[in-house]
């Protein structure tokens, strides 16, 4: 029995993940009604959205005390959005909270190796909750409602 047919009697949903050039899993996925290209990062622990997408994403925003952390960057100022509303395939949840965050030297790495810009970054939060499953062989990525 293959683990997509074993996933998918238990309920899960399968999505597709797409390798990019930088060797990240791509995934697509709408924020409030909104499509947009995520990073697949099971390393970050919350789920990013860069500043500039607060109006794509019709993102209420609120100033945050937290400081973001990531490889090769000292601390970043960022800011929340509660109670939005994420879209991954058929999954679904809503009140989740993003963090804002500039995402220019991820979108400019990204570029200079021939990859497509992300609009933000799908992390740890959003896969513990829908118990996530990578099969990194087949690209798929499942989580439970």
């Amino acid at each position: 029995m293959s683990l997509k047919h074993f996933l998918s009697n238990r309920s899960y949903h399968c999505i597709k993940l797409k390798k990019t050039a930088t060797n990240h899993f791509e995934i697509k996925a709408k924020i409030n009604g909104k499509k947009g290209r995520f990073i697949l990062d099971t390393g970050a622990s919350n789920s990013c959205v860069g500043f500039d997408e607060i109006e794509k994403f019709n993102l209420i925003t609120e100033d945050s005390d937290h400081k973001a952390a990531g490889a090769g960057e000292g601390e970043i100022d960022t800011q929340i959005s509660k109670k939005n509303k994420i879209k991954i395939g058929d999954y679904k949840l809503k009140k989740v909270n993003l963090i804002l965050l500039d995402l220019t030297h991820i979108n400019s790495a990204l570029t200079k190796q021939n990859a497509t810009p992300v609009n933000g970054i799908i992390g740890a939060d959003i896969l513990e909750k829908g118990k996530a499953v990578i099969d990194y062989d087949k690209r798929k990525l499942f989580l439970l409602d």
